[in-house]
């Protein structure tokens, strides 16, 4: 099985941080990724027909040992994706993590970690495994105009005070991690301004007080959070320090339960929805410092869900824009489900620390890698199957995407190989071996 040859143009864009041989491996590797059953090193290799080429040990060096950045590759990819993500005017990166399950004790960086799937709202529970940091970009394709991708681009693993003290080295917090990532786009791309979305975790005094100059961000702040009115000026013939803040101002679930705020209706997350909503420009003192902010307080009339709250440091958007920007965070969880379930991001089976640290996100940059080749080619050749019980389907899914992609680089295979060659044998051969990994 080899790769189609548009989308192997865009592999050898990133590949450049690779030796030649290195990154031939990489190519075999990856073709086996796409159709691969359980995403090993050994199941992509017999799945891109790779056996006997190479030993199978230079396939588990191209993560293990060979000498490639993690971090060049990523900046490729953002560099693939800049038109797209430029096309809007700002530029949008997502900060989120992820919890990849693992066993075995020797794997490096594992470690007890929350799990959202098992947990609920009153108990949070853990499970083994890695904690994984992701910044990505935000991209809508040009026939898809009303849809946000995240592409992933780089990656940071997070250890547990207990894994560092097992293992060594420094500690650092997700929010450190996720600095770590900011400042290297901003050391690449100086004086280039980007728009921050992040959870909770990632909206507190550790980022917003590191963020890049010129750069916003737009997060989650507790509903009882302080807030202050900006410092007074100061009077002429007064001595002492200046003001650094103003006067207490209500916090954003008294900007609701006071009066003053609206009834609106929004369109976020798919879904279509009353609230009311409260807003003020004030100063998040003890997290933003003396940085103006757009305070966004919400309560769905709707639904049951719990009363929010939401700030940008962009002071003067509107509230509906900041509830819009924080809404589009949702679709770095969409690619992490789909890294998931369609490409294995939590099945490598590699337990030392750069097999560990380049293994799983070469998943998550494959993800990015196939939106943008569907955006440059596949939409030319998508086509969904007939289901006649489901008829309102009209955008492909990342899973047509990914098939989109399978299709061409099987016609390809076959097309090249004469059928009265002595090849042949190997189309038979290949069907046989897609049609055992299928069944």
């Amino acid at each position: 099985m080899q790769l189609v040859s548009s989308f192997e143009d865009l592999v050898q864009q990133i590949s450049w941080v690779m030796t030649t041989p290195t990154a031939a491996s990489f190519l075999i590797v990856l073709a086996g990724w796409l159709f691969a059953r359980r995403h090993t090193v050994t199941g992509m290799l017999q799945a891109a027909g790779g056996v006997g080429r190479k030993h199978h040990s230079a396939f588990h060096r191209v993560f293990a040992t060979a000498r490639w950045s993690r971090d060049e590759m990523g900046m490729a990819v953002l560099a693939l994706a800049w038109p797209l993500a430029a096309a809007n005017g700002t530029l949008f990166l997502v900060l989120d993590d992820t919890l990849a399950r693992k066993r075995g004790r020797k794997v490096f960086g594992v470690g007890m970690h929350h799990d959202p799937l098992i947990s609920s709202r009153g108990r949070s529970l853990v499970n083994w495994g890695h904690s994984w940091v992701i910044l990505s970009v935000l991209v809508r394709l040009p026939l898809l105009p009303d849809r946000w991708f995240a592409l992933p681009f780089l990656f940071r693993l997070y250890r547990s005070k207990q894994t560092v003290a097992r293992e060594g080295g420094p500690y650092r917090t997700r929010p450190e991690r996720a600095v770590e990532m900011l400042r290297l786009v901003a050391e690449r791309h100086p004086g280039q301004p980007f728009h921050v979305l992040g959870d909770a975790t990632y909206s507190g005094q550790s980022v917003v007080k590191r963020l890049p100059k010129g750069w916003d961000l737009t997060g989650r702040l507790h509903p009882r959070a302080a807030l202050y009115a900006p410092p007074p000026a100061p009077r002429a013939g007064t001595r002492g320090r200046r003001r650094k803040r103003g006067v207490r101002l209500p916090s954003p679930v008294e900007m609701l339960t006071r009066g003053g705020a609206e009834v609106v209706t929004l369109d976020l997350y798919g879904r279509h929805e009353r609230a009311r909503v409260a807003t003020a420009q004030t100063l998040w003192y003890a997290t933003a410092g003396s940085r103006l902010l757009r305070i966004v307080a919400v309560e769905p009339l709707s639904t049951g869900r719990p009363r929010q709250a939401f700030y940008s440091t962009c002071a003067e958007a509107l509230p509906v824009e900041v509830l819009g920007w924080f809404a589009r965070r949702w679709a770095l969880e969409v690619t992490i489900h789909e890294a998931k379930q369609h490409l294995g991001f939590e099945e490598p089976q590699g337990w030392t620390r750069r097999a560990v640290e380049r293994t799983a996100p070469v998943a998550m940059l494959l993800y990015s890698l196939i939106v943008l080749w569907f955006a440059r080619e596949g939409h030319r050749q998508v086509s969904f199957p007939n289901r006649p019980w489901y008829r309102q389907k009209r955008e492909p899914s990342f899973a047509d995407m990914l098939a989109a992609l399978r299709r061409a680089c099987l016609r390809q295979t076959f097309l090249q190989t004469p059928v009265w060659d002595r090849r042949s044998k190997k189309i038979i051969q290949s069907l046989m071996a897609l049609c055992s990994s299928a069944a």
